[in-house]
């Protein structure tokens, strides 16, 4: 299959859509408290969606995973396990920083080691990327990203001196930067594990193609054994959690129990009351949604010829532009200055740039113009 670097790009800006979006449907959960709903979400983002997309779109799911090297098998998930304490602590991020500046401070961290890990590690680094013309617009390309990150993060600080404390909270009940920043360096260093567990399932890919599947549909077995790594974690995590709040009642429940919710107010006849069909179906739209922004990454991925390890960044700074949007809808920016807002459309462009300049980095490797 030949590499359609443009039609890589328009893919990672899709998963980028979906992966700043999936958040916001969390928002019509009513009266869970966050390891209920996070779970539940989890269940359709990790277990259900990875399946049901792999078993449907590729060939001989079963059998590709059954002769998959072990030690292929192991890295993938055990990278995934990894990469579950970062998307575990990124819901804590988004609590305490909002969509806008927790998703900025996670994902730069998130960009800068997924991104040049890999081609590091496999030797790759000076050959591909220093020694070529395209290798270092690919480079100038990330470089262009983390700038972009940083300018979204200092957007963030700035929003931090101008708004009072009760208008943070106004919009983002938890809003904590220090303990958000804190969290976010964690989450950003975990959550890079994805892209490392994407490289060790490279031979998945190889045999997934063999019996049959389409190139562009040969990372979803690869997601099903990643994925299967994060939702260890998160599930382990989450329902200790349940089981030392108390809460594992809510998944079946149709009034809470106790005298406060989990906002700590006192609850009366009808604020017991938990919408759990209406809850189970913002879960499903939220965890779909979620996952369908390393559907969309492994289509564009198989588009961006030798240099796929810049899919990484692209999907970072997608993410970026499309939360920031979604922040900026949802007025977690409001009551912000003049400075602060041009330091955010700034960021934007930067980020939509480093897209194009990777983009076309990967254009030269294909054509060859490049090397």
């Amino acid at each position: 299959m030949a590499p359609n670097p443009l039609l890589g790009v328009l893919y990672h800006w899709l998963g980028g859509l979906a992966s700043g979006s999936f958040y916001v449907p969390f928002r019509g959960v009513k009266r869970w408290s966050w390891e209920t709903y996070w779970l539940a979400g989890g269940f359709f983002s990790w277990i259900i969606a990875p399946w049901f997309f792999a078993y449907f779109m590729t060939n001989d799911l079963l059998a590709v995973l059954q002769e998959a090297p072990s030690s292929t098998f192991f890295w993938s998930y055990f990278f995934g396990i990894l990469w579950g304490f970062g998307g575990l602590t990124f819901g804590l991020t988004m609590r305490y920083l909002g969509m806008s500046l927790g998703m900025a401070v996670v994902l730069g961290f998130c960009a800068a080691f997924g991104t040049l890990m890999p081609p590091i590690f496999n030797g790759e680094f000076m050959t591909k990327v220093i020694g070529t013309q395209s290798g270092l617009v690919v480079l100038l390309g990330v470089g262009v990203c983390l700038l972009g990150i940083t300018v979204a993060g200092l957007a963030g600080m700035s929003k931090e001196k101008e708004l009072s404390a009760e208008q943070k909270t106004a919009v983002i009940k938890e809003f904590s930067l220090k303990k958000g920043v804190m969290v976010a360096i964690f989450s950003g260093v975990m959550s890079a594990c994805f892209s490392y567990g994407l490289a060790a399932g490279d031979p998945i890919k190889e045999l997934t193609m063999k019996h049959g599947t389409a190139p562009l549909w040969q990372g979803l077995p690869v997601l099903v054994v990643v994925l299967l790594g994060g939702f260890t974690t998160n599930f382990i995590w989450t329902f200790g959690l349940n089981l030392k709040n108390k809460t594992t009642y809510q998944y079946l429940s149709p009034t809470l129990r106790g005298e406060f919710d989990a906002d700590g107010k006192k609850l009366t006849a009808e604020t017991r009351k938990v919408p759990l069909l209406s809850n189970y179906f913002w879960c499903f739209v939220a965890g779909t949604t979620w996952y369908f922004q390393f559907f969309f990454y492994s289509m564009g991925e198989t588009k961006m010829g030798v240099y796929k390890f810049s899919s990484w960044t692209m999907h970072m700074a997608s993410i970026i532009i499309f939360s920031t949007l979604w922040g900026i809808g949802l007025k977690e920016w409001k009551g912000a200055g003049k400075h602060t807002m041009r330091l955010l459309m700034l960021s934007l462009a930067i980020l939509v740039s480093s897209t194009i300049i990777v983009g076309y980095g990967n254009y030269l490797g294909a054509s060859g113009a490049g090397h």
